[in-house]
Protein backbone atom coordinates (compact mmCIF):
# COMPACT_ATOMS: atom_id res chain seq x y z
CA UNK A 1 0.00 0.00 0.00
CA UNK A 2 1.05 3.37 -0.35
CA UNK A 3 2.36 6.08 2.15
CA UNK A 4 0.29 8.96 2.88
CA UNK A 5 1.34 12.50 3.58
CA UNK A 6 -0.51 14.63 6.01
CA UNK A 7 0.54 18.12 7.65
CA UNK A 8 0.11 17.89 11.58
CA UNK A 9 -3.20 20.79 11.54
CA UNK A 10 -5.01 17.81 9.17
CA UNK A 11 -3.88 15.11 11.02
CA UNK A 12 -4.89 16.54 14.20
CA UNK A 13 -8.44 17.33 13.13
CA UNK A 14 -9.02 14.38 11.07
CA UNK A 15 -7.14 11.73 13.70
CA UNK A 16 -9.51 9.01 13.76
CA UNK A 17 -9.95 8.66 9.63
CA UNK A 18 -5.93 8.37 9.92
CA UNK A 19 -5.95 5.63 12.38
CA UNK A 20 -8.38 3.86 10.43
CA UNK A 21 -6.26 3.77 7.81
CA UNK A 22 -3.25 2.84 10.04
CA UNK A 23 -5.00 -0.04 11.37
CA UNK A 24 -5.92 -0.87 7.44
CA UNK A 25 -2.13 -1.07 7.25
CA UNK A 26 -0.88 2.14 5.43
CA UNK A 27 2.04 4.67 6.61
CA UNK A 28 1.01 8.08 7.66
CA UNK A 29 4.10 10.19 6.90
CA UNK A 30 3.43 13.22 9.31
CA UNK A 31 5.08 16.70 7.73
CA UNK A 32 5.24 19.92 9.44
CA UNK A 33 5.66 23.43 7.09
CA UNK A 34 6.66 20.41 4.14
CA UNK A 35 9.62 18.83 5.93
CA UNK A 36 9.00 14.83 7.10
CA UNK A 37 9.08 14.83 11.40
CA UNK A 38 7.39 11.78 11.74
CA UNK A 39 5.68 8.29 10.43
CA UNK A 40 2.78 6.49 11.67
CA UNK A 41 2.53 2.65 11.01
CA UNK A 42 0.78 -0.25 12.01
CA UNK A 43 1.99 -1.66 15.17
CA UNK A 44 4.19 -4.89 15.06
CA UNK A 45 2.31 -8.30 15.31
CA UNK A 46 3.23 -11.12 17.98
CA UNK A 47 5.28 -13.85 16.59
CA UNK A 48 2.18 -16.05 16.75
CA UNK A 49 0.30 -13.77 15.20
CA UNK A 50 2.77 -13.73 12.68
CA UNK A 51 2.95 -17.50 12.30
CA UNK A 52 -0.61 -17.82 11.81
CA UNK A 53 -0.40 -15.74 8.86
CA UNK A 54 2.28 -17.39 7.08
CA UNK A 55 0.28 -20.54 7.73
CA UNK A 56 -2.89 -18.51 6.25
CA UNK A 57 -0.59 -17.75 2.96
CA UNK A 58 0.63 -21.30 2.95
CA UNK A 59 4.20 -20.41 3.39
CA UNK A 60 4.36 -21.92 6.49
CA UNK A 61 2.79 -25.75 8.51
CA UNK A 62 2.53 -25.15 12.09
CA UNK A 63 -0.10 -27.13 14.76
CA UNK A 64 -0.12 -24.01 17.11
CA UNK A 65 1.76 -26.09 19.77
CA UNK A 66 5.37 -24.74 21.22
CA UNK A 67 8.45 -26.18 20.31
CA UNK A 68 10.11 -28.58 22.68
CA UNK A 69 13.33 -27.32 24.09
CA UNK A 70 16.27 -29.01 22.31
CA UNK A 71 19.77 -29.80 23.48
CA UNK A 72 22.52 -28.03 22.04
CA UNK A 73 24.28 -29.39 18.29
CA UNK A 74 27.41 -28.40 19.77
CA UNK A 75 29.59 -27.34 22.52
CA UNK A 76 32.53 -24.89 22.94
CA UNK A 77 35.48 -26.23 24.68
CA UNK A 78 36.37 -24.15 27.63
CA UNK A 79 38.52 -21.27 27.19
CA UNK A 80 37.17 -20.72 24.09
CA UNK A 81 34.77 -18.28 22.77
CA UNK A 82 31.98 -18.27 19.80
CA UNK A 83 33.72 -15.13 18.29
CA UNK A 84 37.09 -16.09 19.04
CA UNK A 85 36.34 -19.40 17.03
CA UNK A 86 34.70 -17.33 13.90
CA UNK A 87 37.53 -15.07 13.78
CA UNK A 88 40.26 -18.49 13.15
CA UNK A 89 37.85 -19.95 11.03
CA UNK A 90 37.89 -16.48 8.83
CA UNK A 91 41.28 -16.61 8.06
Amino acid sequence: MAELTVGVRELKSQLSKYLRQVKAGRTVVITEHGKVVAQLGPASQSVEEKMKAMVKAGLAEWDGKKLKPMKPIARVKEGFSVSRIIIEDRR
